[in-house]
């Protein structure tokens, strides 16, 4: 799926264009911003793919959150696959959408490790070693650090400060 496929809001499951500002991160927040949303996503990306487990680990309200998964369903975050015929029983699994969600459970997790805790509750791990994920740029290969970021209005009737006129 191309970039103006996705924020254009007309694919099928998606919701229209937020109000106010043209915003990928709007747009994002309309499919993700309910806080089951997420902790259903982060479930999943733990390996706990079955119903039960997902009410249980995120601590949601049933038919909360089965209207959220359909939602992330419908958006084309995640899939349910069939494990058994009788009765029919479902696991959700991650799209490549819902995986690329990744860096941003990451950037969640680190953030309310200094913010929102005493003590992380837990650590993501690559190989043999607590993950110390950087932001990248894939162009120059450099990190990239909150100064040097830029931006780019790409949307007509727009300016940083808000709309023109």
């Amino acid at each position: 799926m191309t970039a103006n496929t996705a924020s254009s809001g007309s694919a099928a499951g998606r919701p229209g264009p937020p109000p106010g500002r043209p915003c990928s991160i709007a747009a994002a927040l309309q499919i993700l911003g309910e806080k089951w949303a997420l902790l259903a996503v982060r479930e999943i990306f733990y390996g706990n793919r079955r119903f039960d487990r997902i009410v249980r680990n995120t601590g949601a309200p049933r038919d909360r959150l089965t209207a959220r998964l359909r939602a992330l369903e419908e958006a084309g975050v995640l899939e349910r696959r069939r494990y058994q015929e009788r009765p029919a029983r479902y696991e959700y699994h991650l799209t490549q959408a819902g995986r690329e969600l990744a860096p941003v459970t990451q950037a969640l997790l680190v953030w309310g490790d200094r913010w929102a805790v005493d003590e992380p509750p837990v650590t993501l791990c690559h190989h043999d070693h607590a993950l110390d994920a950087a932001w990248v740029c894939r162009d120059c290969g450099e990190e990239v650090r909150q100064g040097e970021i830029g931006l780019e209005i790409h949307s007509p009737g727009w300016q940083r400060e808000g709309p023109v006129g």
